[in-house]
């Protein structure tokens, strides 16, 4: 699924929503944004969120509203953040960010649509009972990264198997990148082989791509 696809899921789930349960709502359609971390961090996402709605008619404040929840990076606050949106009767919740605040939006609602990004498999993670059927209140997008980028370094290895040192294309502004090296492509090369200064200079790269102006 692609942006503006996860987008149109968004937008989709709000005009669909039982109307029984909007006309308990305010006028306008609300959508619950339920990140990880801080305002900060997702300015770029919630920019590209809004951009999104607005491209399928949706302009925030006049014609939705959207409920942002925050954990400040602290996990143990989704579960809590999650209950808050349904509460507040919400007609989707837009769980971005990752696996942690998608799985507290399903354990908050069996109910109301969730949409979710995530890089690992849902199936596994238990958020859908499929990939081409999803069933329940939940679906959204994967780019399986966490599937898929340790098997392109592990195979990248196989290829060149004396190779000592790996050039990893990255996006230098990605404020997670050292983590994403550290936990996507060094478990593809832990895999595949013992050299531990090939993981150390995947580290160094991220961390001076980072720190590059």
């Amino acid at each position: 699924m692609r942006r503006r696809d996860f987008i149109r899921a968004v937008a989709g789930s709000a005009i669909t929503w039982p109307v029984e349960a909007r006309a308990q709502q305010r006028a306008m359609p609300v959508v619950g944004f339920l990140g990880t971390t801080t305002p900060n961090d997702f300015a770029s996402r919630v920019a590209a969120f809004r951009e999104g709605l607005k491209e399928v008619g949706y302009v925030e404040g006049q014609n939705v509203v959207i409920e942002y929840r925050w954990p400040e990076g602290n996990y143990d606050r989704l579960a809590a953040l999650a209950a808050d949106l349904v509460r507040r009767q919400v007609a989707v919740i837009a769980a971005v960010g990752g696996e942690p605040s998608s799985l507290a939006a399903k354990a908050a609602t069996a109910t109301i649509p969730i949409v979710f990004s995530i890089g690992r498999d849902p199936v596994k993670l238990g958020l859908v009972a499929s990939l081409n059927r999803p069933g329940g209140n939940v679906t959204g997008y994967t780019d399986m990264s966490s599937e898929i980028v340790p098997k392109q370094v592990g195979l990248l290895h196989e290829l060149l198997p004396r190779a000592r040192r790996f050039g990893v294309l990255v996006n230098r502004t990605y404020p997670y990148l050292e983590q994403w090296i550290r936990r996507h492509v060094s478990i593809g090369l832990r895999r595949r082989t013992r050299r531990r200064h090939v993981i150390v200079r995947l580290v160094q790269l991220a961390a001076v791509l980072t720190n590059t102006k």
